[in-house]
């Protein structure tokens, strides 16, 4: 049976390309956008502005499923007062704006799975985290904490809710690694700090095949880690995007303080260390097409 799924953050690197995968895995895609694309576009869009408390009351008809990726960007911008409140509110109000609708109108909404972060751990060291770990103290581990109890209200609706720990999304079309491969590319490339931290990693269509694995598997509910088996330390992962670049590390590492001087609160980015398990998710039956860096990146780069 065709299913019908609306996206909401659907012009993000995650909300495009699963857009697409999903279309031609046969659904039919919504989506919700603070502007409507030009009518050439593959996906209905609905209008709404979470700050203004409004949305298309159209935008859940026929809808069996939601995918909620919504949110302000983490690394964008400087991390003031005024933009850590926007990060938190884009992701909190924006899903309780959709479950205010489904409380006043007649619909067939069954499933809610939304991104959440890895940041939800904080720097944990060398701890191997699972869902089961509690959360952090910092700005994202808070941020966290909020996206998921906003998206735990609507268990009260009876729906069935997922959602996704996702770690560090790798792909050449945004995220992180073409900004960690900059540096590296024009020759200056070194470790993050001590380049001890663990960085829990995956690949984009990894990604994209887990929110496909969660939407046809109704049994699941919960938490989930979205990252691949094996992370693996800030020097490794620089050694081994080198390698892939063909690009030697002769500087030594940059140190904690001048990551901290140069990016205040926001070092927290790459200076946290987070080494999380995927366990539960591959024993619910999920594979993964990724299980190494090297392999990753080799299909990544191409080489």
């Amino acid at each position: 049976m065709n299913k019908t799924i609306l996206i909401t953050g659907s012009s993000g690197l995650i909300g495009r390309n699963l857009s697409r995968f999903l279309l031609q895995k046969g659904y039919t895609i919504y989506h919700l956008s603070r502007s409507i694309p030009n009518k050439d576009s593959l996906f209905k869009t609905f209008k709404w502005d979470v700050y203004d408390g409004k949305i298309d009351a159209h935008c859940i008809d026929g809808v069996d499923a939601i995918i909620h990726l919504a949110g302000e960007g983490i690394a964008d911008k400087p991390w003031s007062k005024k933009r850590k409140g926007l990060i938190i509110k884009s992701r909190t109000e924006s899903i309780r704006l959709i479950y205010d609708l489904l409380k006043r109108k007649d619909n067939q909404v069954k499933t809610i799975i939304s991104a959440s972060a890895i940041g939800y751990y904080g720097d944990q060291d060398n701890k191997l985290l699972t869902e089961d770990n509690p959360p952090g103290t910092n700005f994202l581990a808070n941020t966290c904490i909020a996206w998921e109890k906003a998206v735990d209200e609507g268990a009260a609706l009876g729906i069935r809710i997922v959602k996704l720990r996702t770690g560090v999304v790798l792909s050449l079309q945004g995220g992180a690694l073409p900004q960690m491969a900059k540096p590296i590319k024009w020759g200056i490339g070194a470790n993050l700090g001590s380049g001890k931290q663990w960085v829990s990693w995956i690949h984009l269509q990894d990604v994209l095949r887990m929110y496909h694995f969660a939407l046809e598997n109704l049994e699941l509910s919960g938490t989930y880690n979205m990252t691949a088996p094996h992370p693996v330390q800030n020097s490794e992962f620089t050694a081994l995007l080198a390698k892939q670049l063909r690009k030697p590390i002769w500087l030594p590492g940059v140190p904690v303080f001048v990551l901290r001087m140069i990016l205040g609160e926001k070092s927290s980015l790459v200076l946290d260390s987070a080494k999380v398990s995927s366990d539960k998710i591959i024993n619910a039956g999920f594979t993964f097409n990724f299980l190494t860096l090297a392999d990753a990146l080799k299909n990544i780069y191409g080489r």
